[in-house]
């Protein structure tokens, strides 16, 4: 028998008192009062409710060592971004991986594997594999039911796979980025229960009036903490809270803890932040993760105080994960897998002929997914339309990666760079290569370097090369994550180096590809209106 002692945080009954639990075979077996002085503080460990975890570009056994640091106990992971290379296989993939480490991972099924018909991935999801996710006992959920259009203008394929998580039981997530009024109305009543794509209080407001739970968000592109958190002061019970897409540099800084910090700071009641924390997700999805009570697994944080919610260790299923900011989960090995088939591209294979003196114009927006749509006078030279650092606008590209196809040009604004080209190969969310450079020289050479390594992400300048290579699926790293998060330090600051701005240049330019999120974006199959739902044409 495990005797931990503290002050415990009981949020279920809202009361702090003094006290041990008492642990065996992983679950609290009983909680002792007593009416002794202690520094440290119990609490359930945190949740993450929504996150790709390949946007870390870790693999789950790696993430689960990092975020075990930060309090993170367990996680609702949509693996959405690896099913769209690998489709069912991806799942799987991803299970397996969690498996080795103690951090409980609470996967879902992907609903829009492709997200949309205007883009190609390397797989696709249909209703019969969905059934197959959603009938085990390792899948909690549907996930993100992106393609709101296809719930709000009934397509069948869409709302038979909505049917099967009724049939089975299991929450459905939402992805309604500005959606209101009516619309809004017949989307929430196919069943649908949460969004973490809220970005204003009005649309929160209306979102949970209508039932609906308000997934507050920071990620390292979207951060919507700031606009949302008071919504925890006003409805506790309506709020968790997520990270979504959170890349390793600012994992390595914190998780759900910062949130929990921020928003203890700006005085919400610590009971209320804590339900959001962990509560909520734990009572939603029902998780098997612990609450502090009686018979509940033993996850739980021992902290400092409950203010700063200094985290001096975590504890899953009564063993310790992590203490002092120091892993104690060992390395899992990592086994490799991968879809990449485009060859090399010729520089010419990215120039565009004018066909007009205008141009739409991606406007990208710090710290948010949504983009707007610009409309500016087209840069010729030679009757190639090409880019302009003095004015901002930079030529953007998306490469099909899993057959040889001409590339997608379009032009975005806000990229900032004055020297060379950025590139990826994770694109969300069919994850082709996209690429924004200065020039098509320069976005040639990044593009080439994408399909020699089969993925990851690089910067190029006049005199420098620099890559993160993504084995795993291209979108995932099989070193471990200070290693990652180095390298990914080291390539930020080379592209700001190189000029831009943008507080994570490339998490706001993997989401440049990203059709259904407003307003306008560049797939592989070309220029896309997400408002709309229609390709639209480059030259105005």
């Amino acid at each position: 028998m495990t005797r931990v002692s503290g002050n415990i945080v009981d949020v279920l009954n809202a009361e702090i008192f003094p006290g041990t639990l008492l642990i065996a075979e992983g679950r609290i077996k009983d909680i002792a009062r007593d009416d002794k002085n202690y520094p440290d503080y119990l609490i359930p460990g945190f949740i993450d409710a929504h996150v790709h975890i390949e946007s870390s570009m870790l693999v789950p056994s790696e993430f689960a060592r990092i975020a075990a640091i930060h309090g993170t106990v367990a996680t609702v992971s949509d693996p959405h971004e690896i099913a769209n290379v690998f489709g069912l296989e991806g799942v799987e993939y991803m299970i397996e991986n969690a498996r080795s480490v103690p951090v409980k991972y609470y996967f879902g099924a992907p609903s829009c594997v492709p997200a949309t018909e205007f883009e190609t991935s390397g797989a696709t999801l249909g209703v019969n594999k969905v059934e197959e996710l959603l009938r085990t006992m390792e899948i909690y959920y549907l996930a993100e039911v992106m393609n709101f259009p296809g719930v709000i203008h009934d397509n069948p394929e869409v709302h038979e796979k909505i049917s099967l998580a009724h049939k089975y039981g299991k929450p459905i997530d939402g992805h309604a980025p500005g959606l209101r009024g009516n619309d809004l109305k017949k989307y929430i009543s196919a069943g649908i229960t949460t969004d973490h794509e809220t970005f204003s209080r009005e649309e929160a407001l209306e979102k949970i009036r209508l039932g609906m739970k308000i997934l507050i968000r920071e990620g390292s592109a979207a951060k919507n903490f700031d606009a949302l958190i008071t919504l925890v002061d006003e409805y506790p019970e309506q709020c968790m809270f997520c990270s979504d897409d959170k890349h390793p540099d600012d994992l390595i800084q914190g998780h759900i803890n910062e949130m929990v910090k921020r928003a203890a700071r700006l005085g919400i009641d610590h009971m209320k932040v804590l339900r959001a924390a962990y509560v909520n997700p734990v009572l939603h999805y029902g998780l098997d993760a612990g609450l502090l009570q009686s018979g509940d697994s033993a996850d739980f944080l021992v902290v400092d105080n409950l203010r700063d919610f200094t985290v001096l260790k975590t504890f899953i299923r009564g063993e310790v994960v992590a203490e002092s900011g120091r892993a104690l989960i060992p390395r899992s090995e990592v086994r490799l897998v991968n879809r990449f088939h485009a060859e090399r591209k010729r520089v010419q294979d990215f120039d565009l002929p004018a066909k007009g003196e205008h141009i739409r114009v991606i406007e990208a927006i710090d710290g948010q997914l949504i983009t707007g749509e610009l409309t500016e006078v087209a840069t010729v030279t030679d009757g190639n339309t090409i880019s302009s650092a003095e004015r901002n606008i930079h030529k953007i590209v998306v490469v099909n990666r899993y057959r040889d196809t001409k590339p997608a040009i379009g032009f975005v604004r806000n990229f900032g760079l004055i020297d060379g080209a950025l590139a990826s190969s994770i694109a969300h969310d069919s994850h082709n290569i996209i690429a924004v450079g200065v020039s098509e020289e320069d976005i040639c050479r990044a593009v080439n370097l994408m399909i020699e390594h089969k993925g990851g992400i690089c910067a190029v300048s006049r005199n420098r090369e620099m890559i993160l290579p993504l084995p795993v699926a291209g979108i995932m790293s099989n070193e471990e994550y200070t290693e990652v998060a180095e390298k990914y330090s080291a390539l930020d600051k080379m592209a700001k180096e190189m000029g831009s701005f943008l507080h994570a240049p490339f998490m706001t330019l993997s989401f440049m590809a990203l059709p259904v999120i407003p307003k306008l974006k560049l797939t592989d199959k070309g220029l896309f209106d997400a408002e709309e739902f229609k390709f639209v044409d480059l030259f105005v």
